[in-house]
C-alpha cells in the first residue's frame, strides 16, 4: 500500500494522490530580481556535436576544423564554434528559467570570454535582473536574466542578456497543458 505525502517533494508537483510531475519552469513571481539560479546538470562538449554544428552552420572557418592550422597560430586544439558554446549553456537554462516560455523577446550583449575545447565540460547560471507583468499580455510576465557559462575550471566562456516571456501564473499552464 502506498503512503499518502501531503505535498511533493521540492521540484515536483502532486497531480493525484499516487502521482507526482517534475516541474518544469517558474513563474513570474517565482523570478525575483537578484535571484541567482545553477543549473544542472553540466555539460561535456563532445567531438560529435561540435563537427555536426559545423556541418549544419556550414561554417568552414579553420580554427574550428584545422588542427594544423590552429598549431600554427599558437592554438593547441580546434575550438569549439562560439555558437555551439551558447546554445549549450541557453539550453541548460530553459528547463528551470522559460520551460512553459511563449517566447523568446531578445538576447543582447552576449560576449565569448574563454575559448572553449572539445572535452571542456560546461555549467550556467542565471541571475535575474528584472520581471514585470506584460501590459500588453497580462497573463504573461516578461524576465530578464544575466546568463553566465563557465567551464570546468570556473572561467567564465560566455555571458549574455536574455529577455522572455513566462506565465504570470504557472499553475494555470500547467493545469492547461499537463506540465
Amino acid at each position: 500500500m502506498m503512503q499518502q505525502h501531503l505535498s511533493a517533494p521540492a521540484g515536483f508537483r502532486r497531480v493525484k494522490a499516487d502521482l507526482i510531475r517534475e516541474v518544469v519552469g517558474l513563474g513570474l513571481d517565482d523570478l525575483v530580481p537578484g535571484l541567482v539560479i545553477e543549473h544542472r546538470p553540466a555539460r561535456t562538449v563532445t567531438e560529435t556535436e561540435h563537427v555536426q554544428v559545423l556541418a549544419l552552420m556550414g561554417n568552414e572557418a579553420p580554427i574550428h576544423s584545422d588542427i594544423e592550422y590552429c598549431r600554427r597560430t599558437g592554438n593547441p586544439q580546434v575550438l569549439v564554434c562560439g555558437m555551439l558554446t551558447l546554445n549549450i549553456v541557453l539550453g541548460m537554462t530553459v528547463r528551470s528559467t522559460s520551460g512553459m516560455t511563449t517566447g523568446n523577446l531578445a538576447l543582447d550583449e552576449v560576449c565569448w570570454k574563454t575559448p572553449v575545447h572539445v572535452g571542456d565540460t560546461l555549467s550556467a547560471r542565471s541571475t535575474v535582473l528584472s520581471a514585470r507583468r506584460s501590459g500588453s499580455r497580462p497573463d504573461q510576465g516578461i524576465v530578464t536574466c544575466r546568463v553566465d557559462g563557465f567551464n570546468q575550471r570556473e572561467d567564465l566562456v560566455v555571458t549574455g542578456i536574455r529577455t522572455f516571456f513566462v506565465p504570470a501564473d504557472p499553475d494555470v499552464v500547467r493545469d492547461a497543458t499537463g506540465y
